[in-house]
């Protein structure tokens, strides 16, 4: 659903919204996954940050609520072809809750109070060329780091390298996570990805010191005979106990850089990580096999229009004041 428009006073808000159709009867629906095991259409996976896929039928996530599929307009083909395309899903479904031709509708609510809890979006990588994100396909996020490393992951939890493919509906090779593939021997973690960049984002994003000093205990646990190694600016660990995780990856083996990271580059078929240690005042050079990029956080898209509809000010970077 989607907020459109909001009119009213603190305590007798109205608030006009556009339900989408889900197309499927969440009262009905067993999540049985017959519809999905049909659907001939496969996307990239927007939970799992797009190194898996999901079919145009599907469950969001796992345990979400509820607990009962939806479609994807955008992808299915009996939508895309006004009816007269696929269906595969509706023939399939032993509970008859399918219904591909249902509509979108608005819907106004009437409410005393407005929580706004609008998340963030990670900055896309892209936008930093050095790091060589979506050139090498061993150049990951840290979201889609922690989509692979999760039980519930592409590869069942398993820390491996992509690794080539051939894709026989798209009649292409393409670059996939297999649960079967290898895994890295050494990993280099950047940090400040984005954030305290004069380029990108002056501020400082909070979370990513610690959640990279998580990434380094879960590959050492994971490959305890892969080499890892954190580069940052300054160890930003704030909270209880934090400090204290940062002194035990070190103890791991996990060797830690301060200093920028200048480029991720190749050379000889490896990938090859420049950087400076401001400790020795040396630049260094590792070759890895994966490198994973703490991306730094930005206002989730839409938020500009929700302060507008509320007259809610944003700072200088689009957070709300």
């Amino acid at each position: 659903s989607e907020v459109r428009q909001i009119t009213g006073a603190p305590g007798e808000y109205k608030v006009r919204v556009l339900k989408r159709a889900r197309r499927v009867d969440i009262k009905a629906c067993v999540a049985c996954n017959a519809c999905s095991e049909v659907c001939p259409v496969s996307v990239p996976s927007e939970f799992d940050c797009g190194i898996a896929t999901r079919k145009s039928i599907y469950i969001p996530f796992p345990q979400a609520v509820p607990t009962s599929y939806l479609v994807d307009p955008a992808s299915c083909t009996y939508v895309l072809t006004d009816g007269k395309k696929c269906g595969a899903c509706i023939l399939k479904c032993p509970k008859d809750c399918i219904s591909l031709d249902e509509k979108d509708e608005t819907v106004e609510l009437e409410v005393g109070n407005i929580i706004l809890a609008t998340g963030y979006e990670v900055l896309d990588a892209r936008a930093i060329q050095r790091y060589a994100y979506g050139t090498f396909p061993n150049v990951l996020t840290a979201l889609e780091f922690e989509r692979l490393t999760n039980a519930s992951g592409p590869t069942g939890g398993r820390i491996v390298t992509r690794v080539k493919k051939f894709n026989k509906r798209k009649k292409q090779d393409e670059w996939v996570f297999a649960p079967d593939g290898p895994p890295p021997k050494s990993v280099a973690i950047i940090h400040c990805v984005g954030s305290r960049d004069a380029n990108h984002n002056p501020y400082c994003s909070r979370v990513c010191c610690m959640y990279s000093l998580k990434f380094a205990h879960l590959v050492r646990e994971k490959l305890p005979d892969a080499t890892c190694y954190e580069f940052y600016i300054d160890m930003r660990a704030f909270g209880k106990g934090y400090e204290e995780f940062a002194e035990r990856i070190k103890q791991e083996g996990t060797f830690t850089v301060r200093g920028r990271t200048a480029t991720v580059t190749e050379m000889n078929g490896q990938m090859v990580v420049k950087g400076e240690d401001l400790i020795s005042e040396r630049l260094l050079t590792f070759p890895v096999d994966m490198v994973l990029l703490a991306v730094g956080l930005v206002p989730s898209s839409g938020s500009d229009v929700l302060a507008k509809m509320l007259g809610i000010a944003r700072d200088e970077d689009g957070w709300f004041s």
